[in-house]
């Protein structure tokens, strides 16, 4: 098959699922969002591993997703804001590790990495947790909204690029990505985000349209964001999880560093 229709495989069998997932109940969407972190997390070490690297994949995977399930037990409130400092120690365990890893050459470099792939990874998860789940509500609207901003920003981006791509958008990290491609996928946010503003009323239209507009300037840095490690590591995709997506890492690239800006912006402008 090709990969276009390897995609479009892809998307109708795992998008329903996913948002049957996070519309369903406050606990689907956390758990959704913890197998997706553990499985991202652990791609995300895994090629560092090919580039000679040793970060504690199993320990911070762990790690990573404690910080999940925290936000999803605090902000339901079945425990208190205060144990979110259970964080501390666990991720002070980590320089305790890898003090007995007696063939480590470069622990502290692992270290950092380690550290990387939780905060690059499962806190944007533990976040999106955090703002589905505010004001002692559930708003499953607003995280599947987000998502289909930026499937709506990728797709536009993969057809315009492919048919009308001429002027590289930053041909030193991505070369096929595009110009025509990052407009192309502004057009189909801008129409969903419209989409969003007219149906929904878990956020007001403006606040819509600055999400759409996050989701295209950030989701398009964090696919050249993951381009770059890639690059770094002579690889063309993260993993072969998903047909015709790549990895996890490669299909969520542009939501983990979106999530943090979105969070952010919502939360300052309620």
């Amino acid at each position: 098959m090709t990969n276009l229709q390897q995609r479009v495989i892809a998307a109708v069998a795992g998008a329903p699922l996913i948002i049957f997932m996070l519309w369903y109940d406050p606990w689907t969407l956390a758990l959704l969002f913890c197998f997706i972190s553990a499985l991202t997390q652990r791609e995300f070490y895994k090629l560092l591993g090919l580039d000679g690297f040793e970060p504690l994949t199993a320990y911070g995977t762990v790690v990573g997703t404690l910080i999940c399930v925290l936000a999803y037990f605090v902000e339901t409130n079945q425990i208190s804001t205060g144990s979110y400092f259970i964080i501390c120690p666990a991720s002070s365990m980590i320089f305790l590790i890898k003090l007995y890893k007696k063939r480590d050459m470069k622990p502290f470099t692992n270290i950092g990495f380690t550290f990387l792939g939780i905060i690059y990874v499962a806190m944007p998860f533990a976040l999106l947790i955090i703002l589905a789940l505010r004001d002692n509500a559930f708003h499953p609207v607003t995280i599947i909204g987000c998502l289909l901003l930026l499937w709506a920003s990728d797709i536009g981006a993969y057809f315009a690029g492919t048919y009308f791509g001429r002027r590289k958008l930053f041909e030193r990290v991505s070369p096929k990505k595009s110009w025509e491609g990052a407009v192309g996928g502004a057009a189909a946010a801008g129409l969903v985000a419209l989409g969003l503003a007219l149906l929904d009323n878990e956020l007001r239209p403006w606040q819509w349209y600055c999400v759409g507009a996050i989701i295209v300037v950030t989701g398009t840095y964090g696919d050249l964001v993951e381009s770059l490690f890639k690059r770094s590591i002579a690889i063309k995709d993260s993993g072969t999880s998903i047909p015709g997506h790549g990895g996890f890492l490669d299909r969520f690239d542009g939501l983990l560093l979106a999530a943090p800006f979105i969070v952010t912006f919502l939360k300052l402008f309620p």
